[in-house]
């Protein structure tokens, strides 16, 4: 790594799904290459396998660290790999041993799959996670379960660099940066339709989805919040807005909500012209309609994006 995760941080953070076979049996890991360097000739200097976006919970231990191991293998010097983990403390520590020994730059650390879970319980969890490795990490607030004090706390932790904050409460997140650590960066982590807001009170990067197929886009926002040109970065997530409504549906016939997310960002990234594959379950293809507002959307993007 060329410089310190957290300045890699302080960027777009291309989410990337895990491409799977027609069977959906096995990962393309061909196909995983080409991303990776087609995100890299756009400019993306910060990719993250293995997330929600990746189907992490739909993926065997081994697949997680051969999708982590692929995607360290088709990048760059100046290119950081931050892998998702998740699950079980024991589940995470293993993970992240085998994470470093492939060489990663750091791990995104999301809250235990449990039922049950106590406040108290969740920070011993990613204190113990922490304690465990020497990776630099990042906590993934996706609920209350991981509380903005809970943050706070774990804040203080050497080898707790960043924050990916994807939840739509700005005044939550406002708050929490006013009182975290200033070496710590905190992202949003809902992507660009609330880019231009999270940049305001503070987040220094996002994390991005439709990056893996429109990185120009994702790019051109994050230039223009830097910039502190905010006409051009409200342009540019209305360009994108559509496409990212789209992925928050349910879905048809379906009443959980964020179903499209996946299999529209693969989607997109067949109508880029890269092989986007099949989800696996509990996910399902996009309806025939779905497809179809896709398609316009992202010509849209297309025709008048950067």
């Amino acid at each position: 790594m060329s410089e310190p995760l957290a300045e890699k941080l302080r960027s777009v953070a291309v989410t990337v799904p895990t491409p799977f076979d027609e069977t959906g049996t096995e990962v393309r890991h061909d196909a995983l290459g080409q991303y990776v360097e087609t995100m890299q000739d756009a400019g993306v200097r910060l990719i993250i396998p293995c997330g929600n976006t990746g189907e992490y919970y739909s993926l065997s231990h081994d697949e997680r660290v051969a999708v982590v191991e692929s995607t360290v293998a088709a990048s760059d010097d100046e290119t950081a790999v931050v892998a998702g983990a998740g699950g079980s403390t024991k589940t995470v520590r293993r993970l992240l041993e085998s994470y470093e020994r492939v060489g990663v730059d750091g791990a995104m650390i999301m809250f235990p799959s449990h039922t049950y879970m106590h406040v108290r319980g969740v920070e011993t969890y990613y204190r113990r996670i922490a304690a465990s490795t020497d990776l630099d990490l990042v906590l993934y607030k996706r609920g209350d379960e991981l509380s903005d004090d809970t943050i706070l706390s774990l804040a203080s932790l050497p080898n707790v660099v960043g924050v990916k904050y994807a939840v739509d409460d700005i005044t939550g997140f406002s708050k929490a940066v006013d009182r975290s650590p200033d070496d710590v960066v905190w992202m949003d982590g809902i992507a660009e339709r609330f880019a231009p807001t999270f940049a305001l009170e503070g987040a220094e990067g996002y994390t991005s989805g439709i990056g893996s197929f429109v990185p120009d886009v994702a790019l051109a926002l994050m230039d223009a919040l830097r910039a502190e040109e905010w006409e051009r970065a409200r342009e540019l997530r209305d360009l994108v807005r559509p496409y990212e409504e789209l992925r928050q549906e349910p879905g048809a016939d379906n009443w959980i909500s964020s179903a499209n997310n996946v299999p529209a960002i693969k989607f997109g990234m067949e109508l880029a012209g890269l092989y986007g594959g099949p989800v696996r379950e509990p996910l399902v293809e996009l309806s025939e309609a779905d497809k179809s507002r896709a398609r316009e959307y992202y010509d849209r993007i297309v025709e008048h994006g950067p």
